[in-house]
């Protein structure tokens, strides 16, 4: 069997994993495949000369990490990754800030990436790159003689040409997405809008709906939808401890409706838009009022950008003017938690939620939505309220789909979802649970593992090392290396853990 190597921009810690979702997948993946796994240790070295790499094995998995210095953590992360980058993919170009340090930084941290990987390398490894952090990293690895399959996926949206071309460093990135061999993006519409860029900018040609011929090469462009692992989620949010954390929320709260939003604290979640929603309800549906509670879980992220220092301030201002107008001595309209929820907490409020609110601007896909569904009593379970702007919502057609942007239609859907009869709820809930288990965690990895090592025939060249691999559906869950607690981390965003990266 091939070996697998994982390149992201955070590797979790072996002895204290990352608790998001993905990571969590990625991880019992390598334990199930065996592989290495290589990226940045999240830790701060004083020099370049300071900089030593890290091997740790735990069973099958090697993790193979390095610091980077403090002028890489303001250049390469925060500026060129967070304030260039993210910003665009999410469409929102009014907060990008684009410097030529910046671009620098991120050119030079994805070169010492690959000189530092490349001679770790074998002839018939798997490379598999995740996220906006490392798109130029094959191309920095082709250009030190590497020819392995890499391939490439993208966890955060892909946005139409008419915004990509607004930033400066457009054209080299997207020339370097050229050294992939596959590149994997969540919805039908990044595809749409990462194959049109190649074709109408970059003079490609479409040879079939997922490929792409272009400067000489084929490239493969598929649709690969993260997901959780179904039942270890489900599964947790039926502990004992989730039984009584659920009976201690309805207990201790008099409101009988419990809503809730967990994101992390970022521009692109829509968060205020939600708080707006939901004094929205109690506006147009009184009969709410000491009913019903909104509970959201926003743990910190990438606080050092002002960006989100601005979101901050406007949700602890807007939870404190709901709380003012509406709230009374025994009822606090808006909970606002502004801090990290163990994985296995999440669980059990989920399940003791009556309504789920995801209702992000723009998001890659959303696993929070996932997980929301994995968690509920299939007997009663509650009614997930999503943005049609998550990626979740082009497969979950039977959640209650809004417009974020629109705060009444966000009330009147919160409003269907209280009122909703039992058997409409466990109808919508049964087909939700039927697509989220047909595109898992499980299913995501194995397809894209497929594409980027397909079946090779007789006498074929070109591409990989020797005969492909024909990767079935990996078993995950249970599967990771010896000491993982896939219940704890810490999704504190700091040079000294960046956890929940792919969320």
């Amino acid at each position: 069997m091939k070996r697998l190597v994982v390149v992201s921009n955070r590797v979790a810690d072996p002895d204290c994993p990352a608790s998001g979702g993905l990571a969590v997948s990625i991880l019992d993946g390598l334990g199930a495949l065996g592989g290495l796994w290589f990226g940045w240790n999240g830790e701060i070295a004083a020099s370049e000369e300071e900089i030593a790499v890290t091997t740790a094995k735990r069973g099958k998995v090697s993790f193979v990490t390095m610091p980077i210095t403090e002028r890489d953590y303001q250049e390469h992360y925060l500026g060129f990754c967070n304030e260039a980058l993210w910003p665009v993919h999410h469409y929102r170009l009014d907060l990008a800030r684009f410097t030529p340090e910046n671009s620098e930084g991120y050119r030079r941290v994805n070169r010492r990436f690959a000189e530092t990987l490349a001679p770790l390398l074998k002839a018939d490894d798997l490379i598999w790159v995740h996220d906006y952090h490392l798109i130029p990293f094959a191309s920095e690895l082709r250009m030190r003689g590497v020819r392995n399959r890499i391939g490439f996926f993208l966890h955060i949206p892909f946005p139409p040409p008419d915004v990509l071309v607004a930033m400066p460093e457009h054209e080299w990135l997207m020339n370097a997405m050229l050294a992939y061999d596959v590149v994997g993006l969540q919805t039908k519409t990044d595809q749409a809008n990462f194959c049109r860029f190649l074709c109408e900018v970059m003079g490609g040609e479409m040879i079939d709906g997922d490929t792409v011929r272009i400067a000489g090469k084929t490239l493969s462009a598929c649709v690969f939808p993260t997901g959780i692992c179904v039942d270890s989620f489900a599964a947790m949010a039926r502990q004992p401890d989730a039984e009584r954390r659920i009976a201690r929320l309805h207990r201790q709260g008099e409101a009988r409706i419990n809503i809730i939003g967990v994101d992390r604290l970022d521009y692109t979640k829509g968060l205020p838009d939600r708080f707006r929603s939901f004094k929205r309800l109690l506006e147009l549906y009184p009969q709410n009022c000491k009913a019903a509670t909104l509970m959201q879980i926003a743990p910190p992220t990438r606080e050092e950008v002002k960006a989100y220092a601005d979101i901050r301030h406007e949700l602890e201002a807007l939870s404190g003017e709901i709380n003012g107008q509406f709230g009374d001595f025994d009822w606090t309209p808006v909970r606002y938690v502004h801090r990290s929820i163990e994985r296995d907490t999440l669980a059990a409020l989920f399940r003791g939620s009556h309504i789920g609110l995801v209702t992000p601007l723009r998001d890659g896909m959303n696993l929070v939505a996932k997980e929301y569904v994995a968690a509920q009593d299939p007997a009663n379970p509650g009614v997930l309220v999503l943005s049609r702007f998550a990626g979740a919502a082009e497969d979950l057609e039977e959640a209650l789909i809004v417009n974020p942007y629109d705060a009444d239609e966000v009330a009147q859907a919160m409003q269907r979802a209280i009122v909703m009869p039992k058997e409409e709820r466990v109808e919508r809930h049964r087909a939700l649970l039927a697509r989220v288990r047909a595109h898992d965690a499980q299913n995501w990895m194995s397809e894209f593992l497929r594409a980027l090592d397909p079946p090779r025939r007789a006498g074929s060249v070109g591409g990989g090392q020797g005969p492909g691999h024909r990767f079935e559906r990996l078993t995950l869950g249970g599967d990771a290396p010896a000491g993982f607690n896939h219940s704890r981390g810490d999704h504190k965003d700091s040079p000294q853990r960046i956890a929940g990266e792919y969320e």
